[in-house]
């Protein structure tokens, strides 16, 4: 049985979200319900955040204290609340309007991955004071995934780490979490101690915090694991795992603290919304959003042809003088929804009518992404709802603009919202028609917010297969 060494342990921790089973739902849900408040009294921003909790399926029933839990998980552990010290304010935090407008939780696990640390907001200050008394910074996915190469370097093949190993070998281990052991030599333990078949304690109350890394982590897309034991590095985000292995980035609110003989703490207290503002801060645009078609596993001729409508949008934008991003490429759900529809086409036996079938350039603002046809000649107008995440969502929710909700009225029938959910599993593409119409007939809710925030159950939407373009 290895043990952390008795002079070198020290155990960290966080909070562990009393959702977490469900926490990719949650928090799509919250993000979208905080994003449309306002800079307000913290008293009253509490209020309705807490009132918007209670109306998330299966929260009606739940205590007053377990709602005021929710809302502190979610605003101390994942960054969605910020806070205005000067005038003791509240407001929605860039990372829950980045998440409410993107719709992209694998791309929201990677920023909070990106700046997690100890010590850390996150934590309670009595907390982080025995942090800093012991010297520990520690950034727990960077080092992981610098762990993870250097395993795959010294050894010539695929590397892993499970959770004990985790565990016991770093997350315990001062030698890694204040001395910030050079990883080869953690490598060199880690192999050591499966060649002596050494065993771990591998209970869940000592392996579950740093298991809750590894398995954000998987969120995220930056691991795999094909047997929810071994996790190794997901070669198919060399971008994003080359983010993490340069991220030098601390937070250094707390430095002050270190070697100093005394700490009070409501010292480090004071620091919170300090440290809300670094984990909402320089976001690194782009760099972590998902390419949609290489996390489906697309096929390569599936791929390109989606791709290639992309690329035409960019040669209209370069001829616009705009800027384009090469990982833009990849990052269009409406592509999907094009293949889909053309796809829709020809099965039906029209193939003549594809050329019909248009993806409508943003800056035309007409309110929907795709025109599209019927297999009777009609037109049918459609806007693109996109989510990602790891698992599927069962609460359904979108934004329109005044100008969608304007242009949906008018077109009525001939109007679509395609709300697509891709996961690692497949995708979910659901089509609501006339959305106008089952507000009116109380099939859906509509709450006015600059335009119109829909949600939906799933009964009152036509779930269909995903097509995707083949010649």
């Amino acid at each position: 049985m290895y043990n952390t060494p008795d002079k070198y342990f020290l155990r960290i921790h966080h909070s562990r979200p009393r959702f977490k089973n469900n926490q990719e739902e949650v928090l799509i849900y919250i993000a979208t319900e905080i994003s449309k408040l306002k800079e307000m009294d913290k008293k009253d921003f509490k209020l309705k955040v807490n009132n918007s909790l209670k109306l998330f399926p299966g929260n009606s029933n739940k205590s007053q204290k377990t709602i005021d839990n929710w809302r502190t998980e979610i605003s101390s552990f994942f960054g969605l609340i910020q806070r205005n010290k000067t005038d003791d304010k509240s407001l929605p935090s860039v990372m829950a309007k980045k998440l409410a407008e993107e719709q992209d939780l694998i791309q929201f696990y990677k920023y909070f991955l990106f700046y997690f640390q100890y010590p850390g907001g996150h934590l309670k200050p009595q907390e982080n004071k025995k942090l800093i008394e012991n010297n520990v910074r520690f950034k727990p996915a960077s080092y992981i995934i610098k762990v993870l190469e250097e395993g795959e370097k010294l050894t010539g093949k695929r590397f892993f780490i499970n959770k004990a190993e985790l565990t016991h070998c770093i997350f315990n281990d001062l030698r890694v979490t204040r001395d910030i052991r050079p990883v080869r030599d953690t490598v060199e333990l880690l192999l050591t101690n499966r060649k002596s078949k050494l065993d771990y304690d591998w209970s869940g109350d000592v392996i579950r915090y740093a298991g809750d890394i590894l398995d954000y982590m998987l969120i995220a897309d930056l691991l795999v694991s094909h047997d929810a034991q071994k996790f190794y590095i997901n070669n198919t985000e060399k971008e994003a795992v080359a983010s993490f292995i340069s991220n030098e980035i601390q937070c250094d609110i707390y430095s002050k603290f270190y070697n100093k003989e005394k700490i009070e703490t409501i010292e480090i207290t004071n620091l919170l919304p300090a440290w809300f503002d670094y984990v909402n801060t320089d976001l690194h645009e782009g760099i972590f959003r998902t390419d949609l078609y290489k996390y489906l596993g697309i096929a390569e001729a599936s791929y390109k042809s989606l791709v290639q409508d992309a690329i035409n949008e960019f040669h209209e934008k370069i001829s616009n003088k705009e800027e384009v991003k090469t990982k833009e490429i990849g990052d269009f759900g409406e592509g999907l929804i094009l293949g889909h529809e053309k796809m829709r086409v020809k099965n039906g036996g029209q193939e003549g009518l594809i050329h019909l079938i248009q993806k409508i350039p943003t800056q035309f603002a007409v309110g929907y992404d795709i025109q599209s046809v019927e297999l009777n000649k009609t037109k049918r107008y459609i806007e693109v709802k996109t989510t990602v995440s790891s698992k599927r969502i069962n609460y359904f929710n979108f934004h329109l603009t005044p100008n969608e909700w304007d242009v949906a009225t008018t077109l009525q029938d001939n109007y679509f919202v395609y709300r697509l959910s891709i996961t690692k599993g497949g995708t979910e593409l659901r089509m609501l028609r006339n959305p106008v119409s089952l507000y009116k007939q109380d099939k859906i809710t509509m709450s006015p917010r600059d335009g119109a925030d829909i949600k939906f159950n799933d009964d009152v939407s036509e779930t269909t297969e995903l097509l995707l373009w083949e010649d």
